[in-house]
């Protein structure tokens, strides 16, 4: 019995819905949209075509933090698994921990990491292993942790100090950093723990 498209949508939107709206050419396919339609439905008005491969339900409501989907899924390896986590500066300005307003968009990724085509302009790729704990799951996009963030900015040198004490004073002030987390960093990292604890305001 064929597919109603009532079902095809279904199948479809379920999927966006867990992307704010966005899917990749690989899941319409799995919902049973042949890549053969996908140009139809963009001159239609039910998608936007937002890069090579990812799209977008039109009527989808928009977030405020929608745009950064797109550049997860853009990180997808083979499988279709986004591998990138956003970070540094960027993931500073997205917990609104200090006054950084990065005019690039920066992102974690495997060491391994590799895309055949060339790496968009606005894209700052940092090569590392993140674990879970490291991680924070939001709608569409990974993101890293507060201590993380500031723990790959102090260890990259290149964000001032004063950006990075007033992310970890904002960080200690709205709960979202603790000094249990600051006192269990890795111990062959002796710097980096003792920096972190120059820049933590006694009391």
């Amino acid at each position: 019995m064929p597919t109603t498209r009532a079902k095809l949508e279904g199948r479809l939107y379920a999927v966006a819905q867990q992307q704010q709206g966005y899917f990749t050419a690989q899941q319409a396919i799995k919902a049973g949209y042949h890549d053969s339609i996908h140009p139809y439905h963009v001159r239609q008005g039910n998608w936007f075509r937002e890069g090579r491969g990812i799209y977008r339900l039109v009527k989808y409501p928009l977030s405020l933090d929608s745009h950064y989907v797109p550049w997860s899924l853009w990180s997808r390896n083979k499988k279709g698994v986004p591998q990138g986590v956003f970070s540094h500066v960027t993931a500073l300005s997205m917990y609104d921990l200090s006054d950084a307003n990065p005019a690039k968009i920066h992102m974690t990724v495997p060491p391994g990491f590799r895309r055949h085509s060339k790496i968009p302009k606005i894209l700052v790729l940092h090569k590392g292993i993140l674990s879970p704990a490291d991680l924070e799951e939001r709608e569409g996009y990974r993101v890293t942790r507060p201590i993380r963030t500031v723990y790959d900015l102090l260890r990259g040198g290149s964000t001032s100090t004063d950006i990075i004490r007033q992310a970890l004073e904002e960080g200690f002030a709205r709960g979202l950093i603790t000094r249990k987390e600051i006192e269990v960093l890795p111990a062959e990292f002796p710097a980096e723990k003792y920096l972190f604890k120059g820049l933590i305001k006694k009391g």
